[in-house]
């Protein structure tokens, strides 16, 4: 058998077929052979995937409400896991190290569930006082709508993982698997990859850091800082701008240039065409705003629209995915395959178990709307019948969209969920300041449910290439997503106490501004925006047929451009390491370097966020030095120092 092993093993530790199709004949064989039981689930694998799950909880939620932007913190918690392995000279190490990324990753998902949506309700709050957030109210929203992720994805693992094997390129997963098996090489670099992410890491961090807590250097650089920036903003509207921050370019190098540069184009055809026009030929009203109010009250709601349409139009594409998903868990409930018994890392917890399970937290839901959030038993249940139908339907096409492109479309999703629940809402007689609350949690709970389903297929697609055991993931998940909701809800309150959600300096949270703008008139009789909705919905379907990724583009028309220019600096960046040598060898090797450089980047950036964060609390305030002039010239300095170290150590990979 070992033998056998050997003889499928390529240099890098995985089976040659591992990313490409099967012929009618064959069979893939995994790392961790299927026919030896393997150490998975340890104290040790638990305690660490627990400890990984509470600091990348708190970084991310820090990431995605100050720039609007979570990243996945599987590539960097696999790193940590392979590191310390090695470190403390484990024996085998592979399967746990798989649980430990799969525990730690819920920080990830839960965070984006979270942040996209709850942070509304401090938004609005501010406009009306009577709106109450409780602690229970984020971690129960954030806890049951990541279970329901895990149980509805299972049923779909096998058509994604198993039988899509080799049809869906799964980005994020065949990275963080080559990180992992890299632990099984005798020669592998493993150690050189740990040290190269502890000086990025810190590299990113110190920067953002002292440029979040003393203000050295301007944290967004605009074309308005001078005459000739000003004068044009106010004869045309136009404006560009840039993050400086260490995060978003990292983040910006791993998204690519391809979709970097959609997100970047819903950008400017929003900034450049759409305020420029509303701005010259639009009302007086209009023309004596600024861009950024237009950009706010109006131009944005465009992108709104759009994404609630590519979400439609993700699940027309994805309804025969879900019949036959469907359709093989139905199999598996009755016992169609009882009589042959599965391989170990083919074991998914039970089909009637899992309908058990499913139909608990159901149950849990259900008392959840009624006692801690409606009060009224049948509009609590009308409530719990969309999130059922809608989180379900919306499962594939999160994992299809993770598959695919590495990227979940949560967030317009539960922008096109938040207007169906509150049209209904309104029906039933359930508005006001009453239906907000109700709207931004259930919207909560569907986020995180579609949020869990998209990025657990990551883990499972993982834990497939290398021999895990299915049912082992998807148990000890539940932990990880136990521990991400509490320290979720917990930076949530910490950060709206620290720095706010409305005012000059609070926290931007695009998404979750975009479901305020949503929710707002649709609750308190106001005019809801329907036309501007229309035409990001038609907008998007004329997308759709071009062939251009409708989703990345309406992204960027909603997210500010000083946050999509940084992303496309760092795509245009990957793009040139990748290619930057005659040797394709040379330029994979670069690329890879400067992926894990990025994802230093990004776990710094965002980890040191936090203790920005936490030295705000306690009461440090700084005096920004020079004048606003000088600290947008060194932003641009420092922004082009940063930039030069990432491209010299991505080129050092020979």
């Amino acid at each position: 058998m070992k033998e056998n092993e050997d003889d499928i093993m390529t240099g890098t530790g995985l089976p040659e077929n591992a990313f490409r199709e099967l012929g009618a004949d064959e069979s893939y064989t995994p790392v961790m052979h299927p026919a030896h039981d393997q150490k998975e689930v340890t104290p040790y694998s638990v305690v660490t995937g627990i400890v990984m799950a509470i600091i990348f909880s708190a970084a991310a939620a820090y990431l995605g409400l100050r720039v609007g932007q979570v990243f996945e913190a599987a590539i960097p918690i696999a790193i940590i896991a392979v590191g310390l392995s090695n470190a403390l000279g484990k024996k085998n190490p592979l399967g746990q190290n798989v649980i430990i990324q799969s525990i730690g990753a819920c920080s990830g998902v839960i965070v984006a569930g979270a942040i996209f949506t709850l942070p509304a309700l401090f938004i609005l709050q501010a406009k009306y006082p009577d709106i109450t957030v409780e602690f229970y109210q984020i971690f129960l929203s954030s806890l049951l709508g990541g279970i329901l992720g895990i149980l509805f994805f299972i049923p779909f693992r096998k058509y994604f993982v198993k039988d899509m094997h080799g049809k869906y390129p799964f980005p994020e997963a065949t990275a963080t698997t080559q990180v992992l098996v890299s632990s099984q090489s005798k020669d592998s670099a493993e150690g050189g990859q740990a040290k190269t992410l502890v000086v990025a890491s810190l590299i990113g961090g110190i920067y953002d850091y002292l440029v979040a807590t003393f203000g050295w250097w301007a944290e967004t650089v605009t074309s308005m800082a001078s005459t000739a920036g000003q004068v044009l903003a106010e004869k045309t509207k136009l404006v560009l701008s840039c993050n400086t921050g260490a995060a978003l370019l990292g983040l910006g190098y791993i998204v690519g240039l391809k979709y970097a540069f959609v997100i970047f184009a819903g950008s400017i055809f929003v900034w450049w065409i759409i305020i420029p026009l509303m701005g010259t030929y639009g009302s007086p009203e209009l023309v004596s705003m600024s861009s950024d109010a237009l950009f706010k009250d109006y131009a944005r709601l465009i992108g709104i629209g759009g994404i609630a349409m590519a979400g439609v139009i993700g699940i027309i594409k994805s309804w025969p995915i879900i019949q036959q998903a469907v359709g093989l868990a139905g199999r598996e409930l009755k016992g169609g395959a009882s009589s042959v018994k599965e391989q170990r890392w083919q074991m998914d917890i039970s089909m009637k178990h899992i309908v058990f399970f499913i139909v608990i937290a159901l149950v849990a839901v259900l008392i959840f709307f009624w006692a801690g959030v409606i009060n009224t038993l049948w509009q609590a249940f009308v409530a719990w019948l969309v999130v059922t139908v809608i989180a379900f339907l919306f499962t594939t096409v999160a994992a299809n969209a993770i598959a695919i492109v590495g990227s979940n479309p949560v967030s317009g999703m539960t922008l096109m969920t938040l207007i169906i629940a509150s049209a209904i809402f309104v029906g039933i007689g359930l508005n006001g300041t009453s239906g907000i609350v109700a709207s931004m949690v259930i919207g909560g709970v569907v986020c995180t449910a579609l949020s869990m389903a998209g990025g657990f297929v990551t883990d499972l697609k993982i834990g497939y290439w290398l021999g895990s055991t299915p049912k082992k993931q998807e148990s000890w998940k539940f932990l990880g997503t136990l521990v991400s909701a509490a320290t979720v809800g917990g930076v949530i309150m910490l950060l709206n106490q620290v720095y706010g959600f409305t005012g000059d300096d609070a926290l931007v949270a695009p998404q979750a501004n975009a479901m305020a703008k949503v929710i707002e008139p649709l609750m308190m009789g106001g005019d809801t925006p329907w036309i501007l909705y229309m035409v990001g919905a038609i907008l998007a379907c004329i997308l759709n047929w071009l062939g251009v990724p409708a989703l990345a583009f309406c992204l960027g028309m909603f997210i500010p451009l000083s946050l999509n220019t940084p992303m496309l600096v760092g795509g245009a960046i990957a793009y040139y390491v990748s290619n930057s040598s005659k040797d394709k060898a040379v330029n994979d090797a670069r690329r890879d370097r400067g992926t894990l450089i990025s994802s230093g980047l990004i776990a710094g950036g965002a980890l040191f966020g936090v203790f920005a964060a936490i030295t705000r609390f306690v009461g440090f305030e700084y005096q920004t030095p020079g004048s606003y002039e000088m600290t947008q010239m060194l932003g641009c300095v420092a922004y082009l120092l940063l930039i030069g170290y990432l491209i010299w150590d991505s080129k050092r990979a020979k």
